[in-house]
This record gives structure tokens, sequence and C-alpha cells, in this order.
């Protein structure tokens, strides 16, 4: 269309959105389908948080607030900070907006220029190239493939950095992958960054409290104290907390940063949800007792599926670390041809022809930046991950 924008047209529509809108078609005709194309927790928010989003709007706290947060909010984000992450933020260093997905946009809307260059590595969450596009930037796509165990090098961060790079995204445990990398593993890319003092560092920390095997979680700034006057480290509630509709996340960073963030924000969406804020303030000062035993099933569900998927012929599958997500490749499947005459020729070929010959919904590797493989979300409960597994088994068997 004439009218729109070419910067538009550098966007690709949500992979992620595309499958679960196509899972559900099916399944509203009738199509016996396992949708694990999702990142969403299965839980349902705790009682505590809800009770606290209902006293908020009793309580008539339903107008405006500041642009990025609520006081009270904000200074309960400064403890969490320094209780679990060893960071000492002040509440003007904090923003709060309606998700991550806006905190990581606000702040590329805000210092990216055309040119700049973004390191982004691969496998990656599928927003952030896009994110980049839409700010201006260029993204700088570095592979990280399973035999480096999903994890960026720093040799492979050293190179990838020229004078126009502006910001190295780092996500940890990962999406779509779960590796996460231990305090050695940052300690190494940290020490490349600080011989680089014009590269800044976003952190995507989501998934902090979903890790497994007695992983120890760390971030940049907490390795390297050095690099906080240029890290905006980023979280949320959306994941742990099981409140992705809430559309809350939060991040700490550099005063001026975050004063960009703010003006960006009071012109796109000003205040997230009042009452949003009020049920993140509960779950970031109430009781945390039910993390562990999510943390405890999340694990069971993984190494369920780990064990299902390395049985089935053609598939690699990697233990992740954290998050709720395995990255399995399929380059043993490709080339072949299923029981309906469809050659699989990519990842996207199998997750498609996957859905439609076994109902079983997933997102397919080129999405996230790296093929052949595809990504499952196993927040579903045992039985359905079960028969999941079955039915891809069937499939990759079926191949010939």
């Amino acid at each position: 269309m004439p009218f729109l924008s070419a910067t538009l047209a550098r966007v690709k529509p949500s992979p992620t959105v595309a499958m679960n809108t196509r899972a559900a078609e099916l399944k509203a005709a009738g199509a016996d389908i396992i949708a694990l194309a999702a990142g969403e927790p299965d839980f349902d928010t705790p009682d505590n948080i809800k009770a606290a989003g209902i006293a908020a709007i009793r309580a008539g706290r339903t107008k405006y607030t500041a642009p990025d947060g609520i006081p009270e909010l904000k200074a309960a984000i400064c403890a969490k900070f320094a209780r679990e992450n060893g960071l000492d933020y002040a509440p003007d260093q904090i923003s709060v907006s309606s998700g991550g997905k806006q905190i990581l946009y606000n702040a590329l809307m805000a210092t990216l220029d055309p040119g700049d260059e973004v390191v982004i590595p691969a496998p990656y969450w599928v927003s952030y190239p896009d994110m980049v596009l839409l700010a201006g930037g260029t993204p700088v796509i570095v592979p990280a493939g399973i035999d480096a165990g999903f994890k960026l090098t720093p040799d492979a961060l050293e190179a990838a950095i020229t004078p126009r790079t502006k910001w190295l995204i780092f996500n940890s445990p990962s999406n779509p992958t779960g590796a996460g990398y231990d305090r050695a593993e940052l300690a190494a890319l940290t020490e490349v960054l600080l011989r680089h003092p014009h590269v800044w560092v976003m952190t995507d920390d989501m998934y902090e409290h979903l890790v497994f095997d007695g992983f120890t979680f760390c971030t940049p700034a907490e390795v390297e104290p050095r690099l906080m006057g240029r890290t905006l480290t980023c979280n949320g509630v959306s994941k742990a907390y099981a409140m992705t509709g809430w559309r809350i996340g939060y991040a700490g960073g550099p005063r001026d940063l975050i004063g960009a963030m703010r003006k960006i924000q009071s012109q796109s969406t000003t205040n997230p949800c009042t009452i949003s804020q009020w049920a993140a303030l509960e779950a970031l000062t109430g009781p945390q007792d039910f993390l562990a035993p999510n943390r405890a099933l999340f694990q069971h569900r993984r190494d369920l599926v780990v064990t299902a998927l390395n049985a089935c012929p053609g598939i690699e599958c990697a233990v992740p670390d954290g998050a709720f997500y395995v990255y399995p490749s399929i380059a043993g499947c490709i080339g072949k041809t299923t029981p309906r005459g469809v050659r699989i020729g990519t990842d996207a070929d199998f997750a498609a022809a996957l859905l439609e010959e076994t109902g079983v919904a997933v997102v397919f590797g080129d999405a996230f930046g790296l093929s052949p493989h595809f990504r499952v979300s196993y927040a579903a409960d045992d039985e359905t991950l079960r028969e999941a597994c079955r039915r891809i088994r069937r499939f990759c068997d079926s191949l010939g």
C-alpha cells in the first residue's frame, strides 16, 4: 500500500503469532491441536497478586500515573535489584513500561540513528532484530550454534564490534534455547566490552528465576560493575510471576538513558496500566514461595521433553539451563519427505508439515535466526507434552 512507510516494509510479522493463529484456525475447524508455540507459563497468576489488582480497583487507583511508574513500584524494583542482583539503582534510574518489550523498544528508539549497529546473538528472541530496524538501526546477527551451547563467545563478540556498534542485546537464560551464561562466561564477555567503551549492553533477564540444576543466574553489570554506566538491565513480571497479560516490564540504567526512555513513553503509551503496577508491586514484595516449586515443575517438564525428543530419529536436543523452551536441531530430517509427499527442505517446512499432519504447533528455527531447528515451549502439563512428543516421534519415524 503506497501510504505505508519504508520502515514497515523491513519488518516481519511475528512468526510465533502466525503459528498460534494457524493452530487456532485448525482447532476451530475441528482438528486435534497441541499448541506448544506460545512463550507463556500455563500457571495462573498467584492469588495474592490478583488480590492486589482487585484491591487497587476498589481503592480507586485507576487514574494516570507518572509516565514510567508509580513511586512505590520503583522503590520495590530498586530493592529487588539490590537484593537479588547486587545492583544499586535510585528511583530516577528506573523505568516501568507496558511489558518488557516496550522497555527494549523505548531504549532503542531513544538511542539509535541510521547506521548504528546492534549486535544480536542468534538464536534470538524474534522481536530483537525487528525492533532495531523500526528504530532505524542495523541488526548485526552473530550465530551461536548448538556446538557452542547456543552461547556467544568472546572471539565472536570481538569480531562483531565495529565503530558503529551502539548496543549488544544479551539474553540469559535465552528464548528460544534456554541457554544460560555462568559467571565465568559472562566475565569473558564483559572483558571484551571493557575494551570497547562505545558499546552499551541491553540485558533481557526475563527468565532470571527459571533456572535449573543449581544454575546460578547473574547479569552483566553484576559481574562487571565497571559496565554499570552503560548497561540497561531489563526484567519484568511476565514469566516467573505468570503475569504475561498484566503487561509490566521494568529496567534500571543510567539517568540520562532512563530520562530519554521516559520521554519516548510519554509520547506513546504514557503510563503502564495503573492496576497492573499495583499488582506488580505485590509480586515483587509479597511471598516468593511459589517460585521454587514452579521452577522444579518446569525442570521436570524439561527433562521429559528432552528425553523424548532425543529418541526421535533426525533430532538432537540440547539440555537447557533455564526458561521453558527447548530448541532441537532437525538437521537429520532435512531432505526427507512426509507420507503426504511434502519435502522437508527447511525447518519452516518441518513445522508446517508437523502442524498439518500431526496437529502439533511449534515455531520454526529460522524465526529465531538459526536453522535447522524448532522451538518447543514446555509450559504444558505432562500428558500434553507426552502426547506431543509421541506425535513428533511418529512424524519423524514416517519421514522417508
